[in-house]
């Protein structure tokens, strides 16, 4: 390198701009990493997707032949969205409340109700969201479920229990309201075999129900692509532009580097 162009280019390797390039690399690196990831959970969306259609197409078949009381807890899993059936009752005075349920961005609970089946055993029934404004303590007339013999019709969806920092229910009592549907832990509080999945009810899980009846059942997830492939377009989009522009900047500092030499 020539005396000339080592004092126009010189300052690269002068510790400030040596900070700069590892920041600009880190940065570019960075956004790869986002923009890779955003395709891959794109990728994870369009099977969800394609699971949700698969599952929830499908006759519905009894719950005790899916996940009877007794079975594994992974079956919630690996059966979500599944179709299924039931015939028995509710058992109301044995329902809990989920905290913390979001429905169109407002806050209230999920109404968990034990449904009886015919062999005796159970699976927890979750019957939709309902405001805040009700109390997990007191009685609620106006949500109640049918009485009698009724036939269901929903989809499994896995049981979850508090994870990380989450708050964990307390582990005795009777509880009124649980944290998460932790199906092991109100099984605590019954005296007959709870399926080791949740029962979410479907819109048209019984009978005719009015629009604005609650609970408001929760129904299957939107099957949309989301907004994953927009994101990472984003994220290469200014991978792009730092690749691009940090050049041009390191261009523009050399010629004002040059323009200060002294002339011969």
């Amino acid at each position: 390198m020539n005396e000339a162009t080592e004092a126009e280019w010189g300052f690269l390797r002068s510790p400030k701009w040596i900070v700069s390039h590892v920041a600009v690399l880190a940065l570019v690196l960075a956004m790869i990493a986002a923009g890779l990831w955003q395709i891959n959970r794109h990728g994870e969306r369009a099977d969800r997707n394609d699971l949700v259609r698969a599952r929830s197409e499908l006759a519905a078949v009894d719950i005790a032949t899916v996940a009877p009381a007794g079975a594994d807890a992974s079956i919630g899993d690996s059966e979500q969205f599944r179709r299924v059936s039931a015939t028995g009752e509710f058992r109301l005075e044995d329902e809990v409340l989920i905290r913390n349920r979001t429905f169109d961005g407002a806050p209230g609970w999920w109404v968990l109700t034990p449904f009886i089946l015919e062999d005796g055993s159970a699976v927890a029934v979750n019957r939709g969201w309902i405001p805040a404004g009700f109390s997990a303590e007191e009685a609620r007339p106006e949500t109640a479920p049918p009485s009698g013999m009724v036939t269901i019709v929903g989809f499994v969806q896995p049981a979850r229990q508090a994870e990380g920092f989450q708050v964990a229910d307390p582990a005795d009592g009777v509880l009124s309201s649980l944290a998460r549907p932790d199906v092991e832990r109100l099984a605590q509080q019954l005296d007959y075999p709870l399926s080791p999945v949740v029962f979410q009810l479907a819109p048209d899980g019984f009978g005719e129900r009015s629009g604005d009846e609650l609970p408001f059942t929760l129904g299957l997830p939107e099957l949309d692509a989301g907004p994953h492939a927009s994101y990472a377009a984003q994220w290469f989009i200014f991978t792009t532009i730092a690749l691009v522009g940090y050049p041009l900047i390191l261009r523009r500092v050399s010629r004002g580097q040059a323009a200060s030499l002294p002339e011969d």
